[in-house]
């Protein structure tokens, strides 16, 4: 793969959009240069030809919002929007969450300006924190039978709209891997750590001298990476609390925790191959993109939101990316090594406290239009490129990163956990992996940091 020309490499450094959330989806994609002429925006056509969806017309002039917490989307929504607004007369305005801005804080100064949002794409964490006293109950709405296994309950009610399933792992390159081996890459025979860093070393050995690209963004580390020792507890979003609650009692020693000393294990591993280890706190996200996209480096780790990256560098949705389990031992059993995490990281939550009775029908029908019009359908997948957690949806995926994640759902091979995590726990833990990572404290130190934190915490 060769490198794009000098002034698109330029144009992507200098573009870049930082967002943060307390799970997955965290990084937005970084957008076209809109001053570039020659920039062609492709987009996957919808059929509108057929709509069997029943529309309110009592509900045609009503205005809703919607803010949106994932920036990727944010044309894709204004599509969707307009789109619906042709069909049931129904304005929703789409509004984004400022760049640095929390979409939990975001929320919040909304709600205290008397101005709240109709509709609200927000983290599970901020749904499980809002939800009772701001939000619409959802319990009763027909969807919930199409997504029961991506449903978030707070004491047995549904108060947000699941809007997609994210996945994260170690993305792979597999042209870039098998022109450096000069042989076919046969994913499935990658099953323990052992022989992940056997794959590393031959990497090396072929030419890819540190084959791996890592993030050093707080986000990134506090929350995609150290989020394992929790989520791989049993793979369930329950295990997941149970290891939390321990923490918060004290009663989980995490120098004794077995998922600890794995989760450091392989940590370290990404470190030694790091291709920013001389300075692993300066590398550059977008640059990442293009060195896995150019072949300088064969892995990411990272999650589906980072397409939009990769696309901007230079990948196609032809080429053959996917993801690796981040491998926490070396036995092949251990669901750890055999699948890949994919959660329902972003839900939609109505306010229940200030919309008037036409705007939350409104937004009813906006929620019930994406899951059962063959539109909304086709928009959430092919124009959001989100993965759909809707069972009757029949579309899949574009993107090979999402394809990929959308197979290992399809297939079993995905565990549905959920740490459920204060706000803060990215901030002040990502800056605690931060030290480690820049090698500036030990296991002792990042360990005791971790276990301070949650004691902290009621």
């Amino acid at each position: 793969m060769k490198r794009k020309v000098m002034t698109r490499v330029i144009a992507s450094a200098l573009t870049v959009v930082f967002m943060a959330s307390t799970l997955t989806g965290c990084r937005f994609g970084f957008a076209s240069d809109p001053d570039d002429p020659n920039e062609v925006e492709e987009k996957i056509p919808i059929d509108t030809s057929t709509d069997t969806f029943e529309y309110d017309p009592a509900l045609s002039g009503t205005s809703i919002t919607l803010l949106n917490s994932k920036a990727e989307i944010q044309v894709a929504l204004e599509e969707m929007a307009a789109e619906f607004e042709k069909k049931s007369g129904v304005h929703v305005e789409v509004m984004p969450v400022t760049d640095g801005d929390s979409p939990y804080t975001k929320v919040v100064s909304l709600y205290n300006s008397g101005n709240p949002p109709t509709l609200s794409i927000l983290d599970t964490t901020d749904v499980i924190a809002l939800a009772e006293e701001k939000a619409e109950d959802l319990t009763a709405e027909p969807w919930t039978a199409e997504a029961q296994e991506y449903l978030t309950e707070v004491n047995g009610k549904v108060y947000s709209f699941p809007l997609c399933i994210e996945g994260r792992g170690l993305i792979y390159n597999k042209t870039v891997i098998e022109e450096a081996l000069g042989e076919t890459f046969d994913v499935s025979a990658i099953k323990t750590q052992d022989d992940f860093v056997a794959l590393l070393d031959r990497l090396v050995a072929a030419g890819i001298e540190k084959p791996i690209s890592m993030a050093k963004e707080d986000w990134s580390l506090g929350a995609h990476q150290l989020q394992y020792i929790y989520e791989t507890y049993d793979g369930t979003s329950e295990g997941a609390q149970t290891v939390i609650e321990q923490l918060k009692s004290g009663e989980l020693d995490l120098d004794s925790y077995q998922r600890m000393t794995e989760f450091l294990n392989m940590f370290d591993i990404l470190k030694k191959y790091n291709v920013a280890k001389g300075d692993p706190l300066g590398a550059d996200y977008d640059e990442m993109a293009i060195d896995l996209a150019d072949g300088k480096t064969a892995f990411w780790f990272n999650g589906n939101w980072a397409w939009p990256n990769l696309e901007e560098a230079g990948a196609k949705t032809t080429d053959e990316y996917g993801f690796l389990p981040y491998f926490l031992n070396n036995d092949e059993n251990d669901f750890a090594n055999q699948m890949i995490q994919g959660s329902p990281s972003k839900q939609v939550m109505m306010d229940g406290q200030m919309a008037s009775e036409q705007q939350k029908a409104a937004a009813k029908e906006f929620l019930n239009w994406i899951v059962y019009s063959e539109i909304g359908q086709q928009m959430l997948v092919k124009s959001c490129s989100l993965i759909p957690p809707f069972k009757n949806n029949p579309y899949e995926p574009q993107d090979p990163l999402s394809r990929d994640i959308y197979q290992h759902v399809q297939d079993g091979t995905a565990f549905n956990a959920s740490a459920i995590v204060p706000n803060d726990h990215w901030s002040i833990l990502g800056a605690a992996m931060q030290k480690y990572l820049a090698d500036r404290c030990d296991r002792a130190e990042l360990t005791e940091s971790i276990e301070e934190y949650w004691k902290q915490q009621k």
